[in-house]
């Protein structure tokens, strides 16, 4: 589903991501772990396309429409006044555009996804009175909705109850058995090793990609953290192939 073929991603010309080189196949389910300021997030930023490589290329197969990307609750603005169910809708948009009508079939899936999060009878509240956990669940239903077969999660759990997130966790497995491809970004290692079969550690280059339980080793976590605290972003500038900048979907 998605290659990274010597990847650099830079901020003000160092090095978020330095040279990674993988694959995630479709159907996989993947964690995405390391140190804080590993590249994690710019990582899927990237395969998103928000953010433009300093070298190297992302190939990814889905076409952009069929690609659902969840950013960090932090960077949602929840003030503008939106109930649920409008929320939800807007995983609709790929499906009838900006001005295409909303169809009753579509109109049940936005019901059944609701419905599938366990926010029946919320449907006009506004998405700026919810809790966390109740947000979140709101952002679930609205890539149920989206349908989409590359799905990139940041920190998807973050700051939210454990019964919201073994809920989410349980849509999560649902779409992995359907055979879409889940990336997430993770910080809780046994939540990992419970859920997520592939896992990819970051410490700004590769640490290891593979099978969870060889990748979530004493040996890589240390080696991790010993990266992290190695890097100097006072350092050289990195001068990236810009030639072979390439992201392709």
């Amino acid at each position: 589903m998605v290659t990274l073929d010597n990847l650099t991603v830079s901020y003000r010309q160092h090095p978020a991501l330095h040279h990674i080189s993988g694959q995630l196949a479709s159907g996989s389910l993947t964690a995405v772990i390391g140190p804080n300021g590993s590249g994690k997030s710019t990582l899927l930023k990237t395969i998103m396309g928000v953010i433009r490589p300093a070298g190297g290329r992302v190939v990814v197969k889905a076409p952009r429409k069929r690609i659902a990307y969840l950013p960090q609750q932090a960077e949602i603005d929840r003030s503008f006044p939106m109930s649920v169910r409008d929320c939800v809708l807007l995983g609709c948009w790929s499906s009838v555009g900006a001005w295409a009508g909303v169809t009753t079939a579509l109109l049940l899936r936005v019901d059944k996804a609701i419905h599938a999060v366990g926010l029946e009878g919320f449907e006009q509240r506004s998405v700026g009175s919810l809790s966390s956990g109740q947000f979140q669940r709101v952002l679930f239903a609205r890539m149920l909705v989206q349908e989409a077969d590359l799905i990139l999660l940041d920190e998807p759990f973050n700051a939210i109850d454990s019964r919201t997130t073994e809920a989410l966790l349980q849509i999560v497995a649902q779409w992995h058995a359907q055979g879409r491809t889940v990336v997430a970004v993770l910080h809780d290692d046994n939540q990992v090793r419970a859920y997520f079969p592939q896992t990819l550690m970051l410490a700004r280059e590769l640490v290891a990609w593979g099978e969870t339980s060889q990748v979530l080793t004493v040996a890589n976590l240390q080696r991790a953290r010993a990266l992290a605290e190695a890097w100097d972003d006072r350092a050289e500038i990195c001068h990236a192939d810009e030639a072979a900048v390439q992201v392709i979907t």
